[in-house]
C-alpha cells in the first residue's frame, strides 16, 4: 500500500508476453519454495515409522499431516497480507518461520514439541500459493497457465533426487537429519528469491482479520483433533467430545463473524458458483491423493511373508516409491497448464478428478505388488499436478489482480483442509481395525482395503462438481463467444 491507495497496475509491457531467460530464471528461483514446501509434505513420511519410534506413539495424522494441517491456518492470514503488504515480503516471512520450525523439529524431545514444529513449518505451504500468485502478477494471461503449472509442480522434477538423498541422510544420521536439510534448503529458498525475483508491486489497503483465522484454524484443529483421538480414547468420552463441541463452536463463531466484519479472512459472502465448484474438487481431489501417500509410507516395509494381506517390501527403495510418482505432479501440472490456456482451466481440472479415480482403484492391486504400486502412485501424482495447477488457474480466472492472494490462499486452505482430513480420517479407519501378530499391534488388511475404499468413493464424488464446473464453464462461453474473465468487483459467476 502506498499512501493507502492501490499500487497502479503494470502496464502489458511490463508482463512477461513470452518466454526468455529472465522469465526461466524467475521460475526456477520460484521453484525452491516449492520444493521445501515438499520435503515438509513428504519428506517425513519417509521417516514416518522412525519417529513413531522415536516418540513412542501411534498418531500417525499429526506426525505425517502436522504441516498441513498448520498450513490450513497459515494461509489466510498469508494470503490477505500479500495482498497488503506485497506477496514476495510475505513469501519471505512464511519461509523464515518454516525455517524457524524445521530447528523445532531437529531439537524435539517430546511429541508435542515435534508438532509444534511441524506446525511452524507448514508456513512453508503458503509458499506454493504465494508464488503462483507472484508468477500470475509477472506474466500475461497466456503465458501464465503454463508457467502456474511449471511453479507449482515443478518441484517433482527433483522428487527422485531429493528422496534418494533423504533416505540416505535418515539412515546415516537420523531422521533429524530430514529437517535439518530443509533448513538449509529454506535459507538457500530465501537467499534466491531477494535476489532473482522482482516485487510484483500489486497492493490493496485493508486490514488482517487475526482473530477470524484464529477462530477458523483453532475450530479446525479440535475438530480434527476429535477425529485423531475418537478411535483411541472412545468416540464419545469427555476428552473427545470436548475437543468436537469446542471446534464446532469456534467454525461457528467465524463463519457468523466473517459475515459481519468488513474484510474476513475468507470472504465468504463473494463466492461465486464456478469458485464454490472448485474449492470443492480441490478439497476432495486433494485430500484423496494426500491420504494414499501416507497409507504407502505406513505398507511400504511390510513384508507379504507376514501373512496381513498386503505388503510391499520397499525397504531400501523408498526412493522409488516415493521419488519416481513424484515425476507425476509436473507431468499433470505441464499438462494441466497448457490445457487450460488451449481451452479452460475447467477441462484440465475434470481430467484431474479422473485420473485420480483410476489412480486410487488400482492401489487395490498396488497394496501387494511394488511395481503396480509405482505405477499407479504416477497416476495419482499426475492427478495431484492437474488438479493443484487447475485450482489455482480457475481460481486466478474468476478473480480481479487485488484478490488473487486471497483467493490463492483459499485454494491452498481447502486443499490443506481435504489432505489433513483425509488423513486422519485413514488413520481412524486403520487404528480401529488393528490385529495382533506375534505380540504387535499391526494394521490389518480390512483396515488398509477399507482406507483405500474411501479414497475412492472421495474421487467419485469429486467427479459431480468437476461436471457441474464444466458444464457452467461451457454454458458461460456458449453465451459470451469467449471464457468469462474476472471482474474487478468480485468473482466470475456467470
Amino acid at each position: 500500500m502506498e499512501n493507502g491507495k492501490n499500487t497502479p497496475t503494470p502496464s502489458p509491457g511490463a508482463l512477461h508476453t513470452r518466454w526468455n531467460p529472465r522469465l526461466v530464471m524467475q521460475i526456477v528461483a520460484l521453484l525452491l519454495p516449492n520444493i521445501v514446501a515438499d520435503t515438509v509434505m513428504v519428506a517425513p513420511l519417509l521417516v514416518l515409522p522412525q519417529v513413531l519410534d522415536h516418540f513412542d506413539t501411534t498418531q500417525t495424522a499429526w506426525i505425517s499431516s502436522g504441516a498441513m494441517l498448520a498450513g490450513a491456518m497459515w494461509a489466510p492470514l498469508f494470503g490477505k497480507s500479500a495482498d497488503i503488504h506485497g506477496k514476495r515480503r510475505m513469501l519471505t516471512v512464511a519461509l523464515l518461520i518454516a525455517c524457524v520450525g524445521s530447528l523445532v523439529c531437529v531439537t524435539a524431545s517430546e511429541l508435542w514439541v515435534f508438532v509444534l514444529g511441524r506446525m511452524l513449518q507448514g508456513a512453508a505451504i503458503a509458499a506454493i500459493f504465494l508464488t503462483v500468485a507472484i508468477v500470475r502478477e509477472l506474466c500475461a494471461p497466456r503465458i501464465a497457465m503454463p508457467a502456474v503449472g511449471a511453479v507449482a509442480t515443478g518441484a517433482g522434477f527433483l522428487g527422485v533426487g531429493l528422496t534418494v538423498l533423504i533416505e540416505a541422510l535418515a539412515g546415516r544420521f537420523g531422521f533429524q537429519a530430514v529437517f535439518a536439510a530443509s533448513f538449509l534448503l529454506t535459507m538457500v529458498a530465501v537467499a534466491c528469491i531477494r535476489g532473482v525475483v522482482p516485487d510484483p508491486g500489486f497492493r490493496t489497503p485493508g486490514r488482517v482479520d487475526v482473530a477470524g483465522a484464529l477462530l477458523l484454524g483453532g475450530g479446525l484443529t479440535a475438530v480434527l483433533g476429535y477425529i485423531s483421538l475418537g478411535s483411541e480414547l472412545g468416540w464419545f468420552s469427555a476428552v473427545t467430545l470436548t475437543l468436537l463441541g469446542t471446534g464446532a463452536a469456534m467454525l461457528a463463531r467465524w463463519f457468523l463473524v466473517s459475515s459481519r466484519v468488513p474484510e474476513p479472512v475468507i470472504d465468504i459472502r463473494n463466492l461465486g458458483r464456478p469458485l464454490l465448484l472448485t474449492l470443492l474438487v480441490v478439497v476432495l481431489g486433494s485430500g484423496a491423493v494426500q491420504s494414499m501417500d501416507q497409507l504407502l509410507s505406513l505398507i511400504a516395509q511390510v513384508t507379504p511373508d507376514r501373512g496381513l494381506g498386503y505388503g510391499l517390501d520397499a525397504a531400501g527403495s523408498l526412493s522409488l516409491l516415493f521419488g519416481v510418482p513424484a515425476v507425476g505432479i509436473i507431468i499433470g501440472g505441464l499438462i494441466s497448464g497448457w490445457i487450460a490456456a488451449r481451452f479452460d482451466p475447467s477441462v484440465s481440472l475434470a481430467g484431474g478428478v479422473l485420473l485420480g479415480v483410476v489412480g486410487a482403484t488400482g492401489m487395490f492391486v498396488g497394496a501387494t505388488s511394488f511395481p503396480a504400486a509405482i505405477c499407479f502412485a504416477v497416476l495419482l501424482n499426475t492427478s495431484m499436478g492437474a488438479l493443484t495447477a487447475s485450482g489455482f488457474n480457475m481460481a486466478g480466472e474468476l478473480t480481479p489482480p487485488e484478490r488473487q492472494g486471497v483467493v490463492a490462499g483459499m485454494v491452498t486452505v481447502t486443499s490443506a483442509i481435504g489432505s489433513v482430513g483425509m488423513s486422519f480420517v485413514g488413520a481412524a479407519v486403520l487404528s480401529s481395525t488393528t490385529v495382533v501378530v506375534d505380540g504387535a499391534t499391526m494394521n490389518s488388511a480390512t483396515g488398509v482395503f477399507g482406507y483405500i475404499t474411501v479414497s475412492v468413493g472421495v474421487f467419485l464424488v469429486a467427479t459431480v462438481p468437476a461436471c457441474l464446473l464444466l458444464a457452467h464453464r461451457r454454458r458461460a462461453i456458449r453465451d459470451l463467444g469467449a471464457p468469462p474473465v474476472a471482474d474487478p468487483t468480485g468473482p466470475v459467476d456467470r
